[in-house]
């Protein structure tokens, strides 16, 4: 979901359970139709009881999962026409925030090309159209690395030697929804692999297209070969294009097997090359960035293995490079040190990531010239270690934050907080890695010849460290270390804010766009909450930084109007923790409304990004606030312990903590706070909604993960096995399930006349999620419009769990979305 949104009419979420209970719910002051007070459609009881470890919970609204029921849809359809006619005091304020996010865009528009082999590939998007177009135009020789001068206003096509790839727009004709599911070309750039989910169950149809017969601007003319691989989870090709590798899905969506494919033949001969039989692993397969192996990779949430077969050999069997070991993470990569052996010839290498002896993973590379397979994991030289602090396997009794010293690391990791490794890529000419430090991802790199050197001589490597550049009279500088105590002197308007401990520069940083091992230069990617998204290309023998591309905002936008900063807010627990906070710097902040909005879940980490939606709230006065709560990965793997399993609870009172710190302090006003979260963030909204409803007057759920304790305990729901990891097992662990059983949203609804303020709530959901299935916030909702408790939903029928397809669509959701916030804390116009 996009992040930015707010609300108005704050008395309502201020008004008591008991008074809900003998009024139904108004729209805003105004009648229904028919002149009388609108009504929830009211769900029929039909109780059914779930007996696990001796305890018995009473269901009455488990009779929702039965989808194809008429009961079920005419339920569903009741609940968007309920949702409609309360949000239709809203329209003309949505066409309005439609309009803004729309007059900020640059709707036709086009990305930097990037060279894949002898292509260079790029999207277009176009005035009025939903989707993307993939273009590309063919080298200009083996040493084009320079990207051609295209003219971004022009239509797809229409530069000479442009060819049209794949037209989104023309192929979504006549459906719904159209999501692309991967797409894989031939070396030579003739057999285009792709595919395509029209439900929005993540189930894909693959098709191979001949593009060298293609005719892109007539549809019918496209010419494709008869195998079709119908609803599987993925596919390759490999480099010759002569094989295509699918991923098969089990009845619980669960990509559990390889299977391989010769071109041209039935598809009745297609092999099963690899079958994963615990139910926790899922497989997926692709070529290694050398193009020498077919890998597949297979994982649970805590354990992964990699398996190999060389591209030569398709039709052998796969091999693991090193077996699995369990609650071990690995992934593993080839290249080499050109021309650095003592003879001038190739060093061989393996380059293997790893979490055996390091929570926080490490990065080695082993010399391959010293034995043949199989290896190990903790052999070769160590380039950059994570630091074990906090970490479950590594030094728990160690603050997260304490600086970490190594002297296996390079120099730019030396006294790092909170460090987690996160990769490494080795190209030709450069090396690049990737790490978090201080809640923040960062890059670093130096040239090949410098590794090779570094190795070599069995000293850290020298990597410099990737430091985006501030934009001509900008903020976004080192604060000094004298500043002020008050935490809410930061947000008087002046320009001498400052707190203690604040971090001023706040951006995501990754070297996406380097798909091709030749490339001379390094491009990465940066954005922050208030800097829109920024394509650059550095060379790491000078260097020297050039912008390729700055995502254009139009209608006068301008980065410096916006301030940014992250605090650091103690928990109840006394864990401090990193809260983002951005808001339009000439509106002062005081009892402001605000949009709070978290995850806390998988590692996943909630790192800053631009959202062109976001500037109608910050225009508006918003203060826009991302508590970044254990569960996630901010700070390393340690961060994702304290937030996972039987320490669940504590992502829920980290976001609290921070909600209540920063409306304390008068930054926020309860009346005016919204909050927001999406999937696992969504189970976060439940759980906070009953844990401290007087901190919030509304809150949006997107697909919320809301009934967990029954998904969980249900080894045949998609997902169940693989999620114990993350959640533990109620199912077969009693302390688990009575854990679970204190926080699932769906069954600590309080009852209405127990709590004196209660907040509005807001739901979206998908009939045909597959992650988080309808039925959860179906029975949420239910459950809460029974106790008296405004809540709407917004439920698609043709849409999964990333919700509807389509920019404009997108917009137009958004834009719904944003309204009911901005309605809830009373702010509506920019003036």
């Amino acid at each position: 979901m996009t992040d930015a949104r707010e609300t108005s009419n704050g008395v309502a979420a201020h008004q008591t359970a008991t008074n809900l209970m003998q009024q139904t719910t108004e729209v805003s002051g105004a009648t229904g139709m028919t002149g009388e007070r609108l009504r929830p459609p009211e769900a029929k009881r039909q109780a059914t009881h779930r007996t696990f470890h001796g305890d018995v919970f009473t269901d009455d609204y488990e009779w929702m999962r039965d989808k194809e029921s008429a009961d079920v849809r005419d339920y569903v359809a009741g609940q968007n026409q309920y949702c409609e006619a309360r949000m239709s005091h809203l329209a003309s304020l949505r066409s309005t925030l439609f309009e803004e996010l729309k007059s900020h865009v640059e709707q036709t528009d086009m990305s930097v090309p990037t060279r894949v082999n002898d292509y260079w590939y790029f999207t277009r998007t176009q005035e009025g159209k939903q989707y993307g177009v993939q273009c590309r135009m063919p080298v200009r020789g083996d040493d084009d690395w320079d990207p051609p001068q295209i003219d971004p206003q022009g239509a797809p096509g229409s530069m000479p030697g442009e060819q049209i790839v794949f037209d989104t727009n023309a192929e979504a004709e006549g459906h719904d929804f159209f999501r692309l599911g991967g797409m894989d070309l031939s070396r030579d750039g003739r057999w285009l692999l792709y595919g395509v989910d029209t439900t929005g169950d993540e189930r894909y149809d693959f098709r191979i297209r001949d593009l060298d017969a293609d005719d892109p601007s007539n549809p019918a003319t496209h010419v494709e070969l008869t195998e079709h691989f119908d609803g599987i989870g993925g596919a390759c090709f490999t480099p010759d294009g002569q094989w295509v590798f699918w991923v098969e899905l089990d009845d619980a969506w669960r990509p559990c097997a390889i299977w391989r494919h010769q071109v041209g033949s039935p598809q009745s001969s297609d092999v099963c090359a690899y079958r994963e039989t615990d139910e926790r692993f899922w497989v997926g397969v692709g070529i290694s960035f050398d193009e020498r192996n077919i890998v597949i990779g297979t994982g649970s949430k805590t354990t992964t293995e990699v398996l190999l077969l060389p591209v030569a050999t398709p039709e052998g069997e796969f091999q693991s490079f090193i077996p699995r070991d369990k609650d071990v993470e690995y992934d593993v990569s080839f290249a080499c040190f050109e021309g650095a052996g003592p003879n001038g010839e190739d060093i061989p290498l393996a380059v293997v990531y790893h979490n055996a002896a390091n929570p926080n993973f490490e990065i080695d590379v082993i010399d391959m010239r010293m034995h043949e397979p199989p290896y190990k994991l903790g052999e070769g030289v160590c380039v950059a270690a994570g630091s074990p602090y906090g970490c479950e396997r590594g030094q728990a009794d160690r603050p997260i934050t304490e600086a970490y010293f190594n002297p296996a690391n390079p120099a730019i990791l030396q006294g790092a907080h909170g460090l987690g490794i996160e990769g490494i890529a080795l190209h030709r000419h450069f090396v690049s890695l990737s790490y978090r430090s201080d809640g923040l991802p960062h890059v670093a790199y130096m040239t090949k010849a410098e590794a090779a050197a570094d190795f070599l001589a069995g000293r850290p490597w020298n990597f410099r460290p990737l430091e985006p550049p501030s934009l001509d009279n900008d903020w976004d500088i080192e604060a000094p270390a004298e500043a002020k105590d008050d935490l809410a002197a930061i947000f008087d308007g002046s320009n001498d804010d400052r707190l203690p401990g604040e971090i001023r520069r706040l951006y995501t940083i990754g070297t996406g766009g380097n798909p091709s091992y030749n490339a001379p230069r390094m491009r990465y990617s940066f954005a922050s909450y208030t800097r829109p998204g920024e394509l650059h290309e550095i060379d790491p023998a000078t260097g020297q930084d050039v912008l390729l591309k700055r995502a254009k905002v139009l209608g006068g936008f301008d980065p410096r109007d916006y301030m940014e900063r992250r605090v650091w807010i103690p928990a109840r627990d006394g864990e401090r923790i990193p809260v983002s906070l951005v808001w339009r710097r000439d509106i002062p902040v005081n009892d402001s409304a605000m949009f709070i909005t978290g995850y806390g879940a998988y590692e996943i980490s909630s790192d800053p990004g631009f959202s062109v939606s976001r500037i109608s709230m910050l225009d508006r006065g918003v203060l826009y606030a991302v508590p970044h709560v254990r569960g996630g990965g901010e700070m390393g793997r340690a961060w994702y312990e304290q937030g996972r399993r039987l320490n669940k609870k504590h992502t829920f009172e980290d976001f609290v903590d921070a909600t209540h710190a920063l409306q304390a302090a008068h930054l926020a006003d309860p009346r005016r706070t919204v909050a927001n979260g999406g999937s696992a963030g969504g189970l976060l909204m439940g759980a906070i909604a009953n844990m401290a409803p007087e901190c919030y007057a509304g809150i949006e759920a997107d697909v919320p993960f809301v009934d967990a304790l029954t998904s969980i305990l249900d080894p045949n729901l998609p997902l169940t096995v693989t999620e114990w990891d993350e959640w533990g097992d109620p199912l077969h662990d009693p302390e688990v399930y009575r854990y679970m059983k204190t926080y699932s949203p769906y069954e600590n609804v309080p009852a209405g006349e127990d709590v004196p303020h209660f907040p509005r709530i807001f739901i979206t959901t998908s009939m045909n999620d597959t992650r988080v299935l309808y039925v959860e916030p179906l029975k949420w909702l239910a459950a809460l419009q029974s106790r008296g408790f405004d809540a709407v939903a917004k439920i698609e029928v043709e849409a999964g769990h990333g919700g509807i397809s389509g920019r404009y669509k997108q917009w137009e959701e958004v834009s719904y979305e944003n309204a009911w916030c901005l309605d809830v804390m009373g702010v509506v116009s920019t003036s």
